[in-house]
């Protein structure tokens, strides 16, 4: 199921986030404090998590988590920043996180945001354009707002509503640059069954493995047919090395 992102325009100008008297942040309880759902932060490093956790744990929370008021329910708050940190904390067993509250915040801040502090993945980067996309933003918009070139937004949708061949390759690592993700969608186009059993066969995929099955691509037809039997049959043949596998496992149980 594709998850998308909301991308807002306006309010682009953010005012002081403001807190406690003197500019101190508020002590805001962890169950009032609901995720947005719209964020385009949404893949999360594990260690990276229980790293910040155990920080946590030793020294407090050093940096300050942004809120809104919720827009729905009176008394809560929408997370702007610090999904990292929230989580953290709640893995820590902690009751409240300092916070400061900012209500212009939107979700062209929050890609903003998220991607000076820590590179969003190439998926999230997509759910966020297709959103926007969506909404009937152009790619130039897209770019002017998130401060970027027109060229990055057009690899990112590499990944929207892809083919499985490819999510499959990002999602087990063997694949993950914009520019060898959207390289390989575009070739897909005019030959996609060469490209697809290509792509399975191949870990990691580099930028100079795709540029050579460009090439390849480009001698001609023929050759092309011929390539994608020989992978194909490869393919093939791992998947029924695999059965007879397991089958034989399961005969010795």
């Amino acid at each position: 199921m594709q998850r998308t992102m909301a991308l807002s325009l306006d309010s682009l100008d953010l005012l002081p986030p403001t807190g406690g008297e003197g500019g101190t942040p508020l002590r805001i309880p962890l169950d009032a404090i609901d995720e947005d759902p719209e964020q385009p932060r949404q893949e999360f490093d594990e260690q990276s998590l229980t790293e910040l956790a155990e920080t946590i744990r030793e020294r407090g929370v050093r940096q300050p988590v942004s809120v809104r008021t919720h827009p729905t329910q009176p008394g809560r708050w929408m997370l702007n920043f610090g999904a990292r940190h929230l989580r953290a904390c709640k893995r820590v067993g902690l009751s409240e996180i300092p916070a400061f509250v900012d209500q212009t915040a939107n979700s062209v801040d929050q890609f903003i945001e998220n991607e000076q502090r820590k590179g969003l993945s190439p998926l999230e980067i997509a759910l966020f354009v297709q959103r926007a996309l969506n909404q009937g933003q152009t790619q130039a918009d897209i770019a002017r707002a998130i401060g970027k070139s027109r060229q990055y937004v057009t690899l990112a949708t590499a990944l929207i509503d892809p083919p499985d061949w490819l999510l499959s390759a990002y999602r087990e690592g063997r694949c993950r640059g914009l520019n060898e993700l959207h390289e390989l969608r575009k070739l897909a186009g005019e030959h996609p069954h060469y490209v697809e059993a290509w792509t399975s066969d191949r870990s990691p995929i580099t930028r100079d493995a795709v540029m050579a099955l460009r090439a390849e691509l480009a001698e001609g037809s023929g050759s092309v047919r011929r390539g994608t039997s020989a992978l194909l049959e490869s393919v093939e043949a791992g998947l029924r090395t695999g059965e007879a596998g397991t089958g034989a496992r399961k005969s010795r149980q």
